[in-house]
């Protein structure tokens, strides 16, 4: 079968074969398929991650989140949206880790998300590869349903003869061209939605601005679900630390809420859909100083007008088919005041969170949501991921669009 549109998570444990997954990547990526490679740690320790992200045109993906950025490296949205799953080398710990779902690091705990097809190649020692628990463990993976290319035979990197060496790359290409994989139908393709995200800051001299703890997370994690559905994504993020290198998003990076109301503004008549999740200030100062407003021993007092609401403008330019989707963060009388704003802001659909529910809100990796339509139905979801929340408001936007 032709490999071409292919998307390929190529996991890479810690074997003297990876420099085979190297091989590998290449001739996934001459045949067209696009390969994000997960390495875990210790597959580091033989093959640099620049070498795979060099070939692959991807950031390599290790780790749950970045030590710098505290980005989340999101595993569901992966699992979730990629057509192969792919394990070459995989060793004997990994191997355990997978048939028990022991999901201590980004490549296991994504193979537990997959929908896709699982292919492993397993590279051990023979002793290893022989040992009753490994050949328990495979077959273990085999009543999962995923798929196992059997090790070659040959000298082993002990000095041993017999087998345990990871098949060759080539083999391993022609062992994909006999399954039956069809990239995944994208139920969203030819759809162009506009997420917004983060918070907007409203400056009050250079230095100082009105602003709140808005991070980003959920759009970003919105806009990464949708992209994976195969919608064209424009994503007009707040001032956030945020990246996303997921393919089909455009990030259009604003500061304030005048900005953010331009940039909505320019896009909304060519949207499918809009999810209008930014914390974007309701108020903002009636003058900005031009230079830095000294400190003195009086009271200070700023003058502030409100912002123009981006839902509700957009909500009165809707045109037919449109669907949009606000988010409504409260602390009191939940229910009653996203209602308000449903009817309001001319929404589909709104998303509430209540800061009053721990893990959810500003600032968390989870979140806890309950998601009401014009019709009045409460759908209530338990605390989960915000990429999960993500995914599971995407769903609900795919049935709404199948039943319109």
């Amino acid at each position: 079968m032709e490999l071409t549109g292919l998307r390929v998570i190529l996991g890479v444990t810690g074997s003297i074969a990876a420099y085979k997954a190297v091989s590998l990547l290449r001739l996934l990526v001459k045949e067209g398929a696009r390969v994000q490679v997960i390495m875990t740690p210790s597959a580091k320790e033989f093959v640099g991650p620049v070498t795979f992200s060099a070939l692959s045109g991807l950031p390599v993906l290790s780790d749950f989140f970045s030590s710098e950025g505290g980005d989340w490296n999101s595993h569901v949205e992966m699992g979730v949206s990629a057509d192969l799953m792919l394990v070459a080398p995989v060793t004997a710990s990994t191997l355990g880790k997978m048939a028990n779902g022991i999901a201590d690091n980004l490549l296991v705990a994504t193979y537990l998300a997959a929908r896709c097809p699982v292919l492993v190649a397993p590279a051990m020692d023979m002793d290893m590869y022989q040992h009753p628990s490994t050949q328990h463990n495979l077959e273990i993976l085999k009543g999962y349903g995923n798929m196992i290319v059997e090790p070659g035979k040959g000298e082993l990197a002990s000095g041993l003869e017999g087998p345990g060496r990871m098949e060759e790359p080539e083999e391993i290409i022609n062992f994909i061209r006999q399954i039956e994989l069809r990239p995944s139908k994208k139920k969203l393709l030819n759809k162009q939605v506009l997420v917004s995200a983060g918070p907007t800051h409203e400056n009050i001299d250079p230095v100082r601005f009105i602003g709140n703890h808005s991070s980003g997370k959920m759009g970003f994690a919105i806009a990464e679900a949708f992209a994976a559905e195969g919608a064209k994504v424009f994503l007009v993020s707040g001032p956030v630390s945020l990246e996303t290198h997921a393919e089909g998003i455009e990030v259009i990076r604003v500061i304030s809420a005048a900005e953010m109301f331009e940039r909505c503004s320019g896009l909304i008549e060519q949207m499918d859909i809009a999810v209008f999740n930014a914390a974007v200030s309701d108020f903002t100062p009636v003058s900005t100083s031009g230079k830095k407003i000294k400190r003195g021993d009086d009271e200070w007092s700023i003058r502030l007008k409100p912002t123009k609401d981006i839902a509700a403008e957009m909500g009165r330019r809707k045109t037919k088919g449109q669907l949009l989707i606000g988010f409504a963060l409260e602390t009191d009388n939940e229910l009653e005041h996203a209602r308000k704003k449903l009817e309001k802001k001319n929404l589909d659909l709104i998303v509430l969170n209540s800061m009053q529910d721990k893990g959810a809100g500003f600032g968390s990796d989870t979140n806890r949501v309950i998601m009401i339509d014009r019709q009045g139905n409460t759908e209530k979801f338990e605390l989960k991921s915000k990429a999960q929340v993500a995914i599971d408001l995407v769903q609900r936007v795919i049935k709404m669009e199948e039943d319109a």
